[in-house]
């Protein structure tokens, strides 16, 4: 089985062209085997470019413990990049399948290549029911959740995958390491979540990590840079426009007038090769 290794930001995912490669009907042990660091290619998870009935190309996530996920929006700029660049469809505006439904992923080219990449990640989930938590408001905004290292005020956003962002002075590595993986199993999260710590350095600016449900830290997280800015704007911490900078690089995001939450970052090739599929 041919894949292509790429990355946003640094959010490292293998990727597989399903419209000229078969993969098995059990897709959980594939990404468990493939993402393994030491004994795989090595990656956040697998990600499936398939054929759509209903768009150019249709984005199944798998987390590298084999669950799958809704939605990946680092991923899903690479998505669009392999679509363009392997002229599945060359258009200047693509939009692809996710299970948050059908985005549009405007492409910047260079070259004939895809660099950056502008998606509608559409408009932000805050029906608590709906994120889902069972913390308290639409949405829950800074409500302490306790747990054993002790408590955090989380304001949830859910953008087709749930995140729990919390706003802290200085971020740390026990607070990402040991906190996070406590705090994504969580009972007040019944699908687990997505645990982001952020620093704010103004009103357009921020510093954050994530802890991602399923693949443990991550250099960054599309969907997770996306909730913290919603989060930013409803606590009165940031403007519309934010610049979020992670550990694989910077992310912009805009919360626009038409509700809409808007996505750019770079998507980058990384290599390719051959899988051995045990028959």
């Amino acid at each position: 089985m041919k894949f292509t290794k790429m990355q946003g930001a640094g959010n490292d995912y293998v990727y597989v062209d399903c419209f000229r490669e078969k993969v098995p009907v059990n897709v959980a042990p594939l990404a468990v085997a493939i993402s393994d660091r030491h004994f795989g290619v090595g990656s956040d998870g697998l990600i499936l470019i398939c054929p759509s009935e209903r768009a150019d190309a249709k984005m199944r996530m798998f987390n590298a413990d084999g669950s799958e996920s809704e939605m990946c929006g680092n991923g899903l700029r690479c998505v669009a990049k392999y679509v363009y660049d392997h002229q599945i469809a060359t258009k200047p505006v693509l939009e692809i399948e996710t299970g948050r439904g059908i985005l549009k992923c405007e492409i910047f080219a260079k070259e004939g290549k895809a660099e950056r990449v502008r998606i509608n990640m559409g408009s932000p989930i805050l029906e608590a029911d709906k994120i889902p938590t069972t913390l308290v408001g639409t949405p829950p905004m800074e409500v302490p959740v306790k747990f054993s290292g002790g408590t955090y005020p989380f304001t949830c956003v859910s953008m087709g995958n749930p995140h729990a962002v919390t706003f802290v002075d200085r971020i740390t590595d026990e607070m990402v390491l040991v906190h996070g993986p406590q705090l994504e199993k969580h009972e007040v999260f019944p699908k687990r979540a997505n645990i982001e710590f952020v620093q704010v350095l103004s009103r357009t600016e921020a510093n954050m990590r994530v802890w991602e449900r399923g693949s443990g830290e991550t250099l960054a997280c599309g969907t997770g840079a996306c909730a913290v800015a919603v989060a930013g704007v409803l606590t009165g911490r940031f403007d519309r426009k934010v610049m979020i900078h992670l550990r694989g690089g910077d992310l912009e995001i805009e919360w626009a007038a038409d509700n809409s939450v808007y996505l750019t970052g770079p998507a980058v090739e990384v290599f390719t090769g051959d899988w051995p599929l045990v028959s």
